[in-house]
């Protein structure tokens, strides 16, 4: 088994999560949450989607470019947007308020992910 296969494995199943969490958000929270509140849920899951493609793309490329680094990043994409997607799904069905403190330690993880993957693909390069 290579390094990305676990990567991808959860990758995928993040991108159902994201599916499922979009459609309950417009379905099942739509006549519960107020306006800030679906606001917030639809970026959790913006960013969920856009990380999880972020995440495949890094995998993939760490796996054929036997790129440890770019599977560092595919890892940060997941811990980051597990960390800030959640937080912000928590707080937008009512969690305190506090909660939302943590959801910057995900962008942090999210950015990171994006950094490292770029200085894979530049010392590739």
């Amino acid at each position: 088994m290579t390094a990305a296969r676990p990567l991808l494995l959860l990758t995928a199943i993040t991108g159902a999560l994201a599916v499922a969490f979009g459609a309950f958000g417009a379905h099942a929270l739509r006549d519960t949450l107020g306006a800030a509140q679906l606001a917030t849920w639809q970026t959790a899951v913006s960013y969920l989607f856009w990380h999880v493609l972020a995440a495949l793309f890094a995998a993939r490329y760490g796996e054929t470019a036997q790129s440890r680094p770019a599977l560092l990043a595919a890892a940060l994409f997941l811990a980051g947007s597990l960390v800030f997607s959640s937080t912000l799904f928590a707080v937008a069905l009512g969690a305190p308020r506090w909660l939302g403190a943590i959801t910057p330690l995900g962008g942090t993880a999210l950015i990171a992910g994006w950094l490292v993957l770029a200085r894979a693909v530049w010392r590739r390069a």
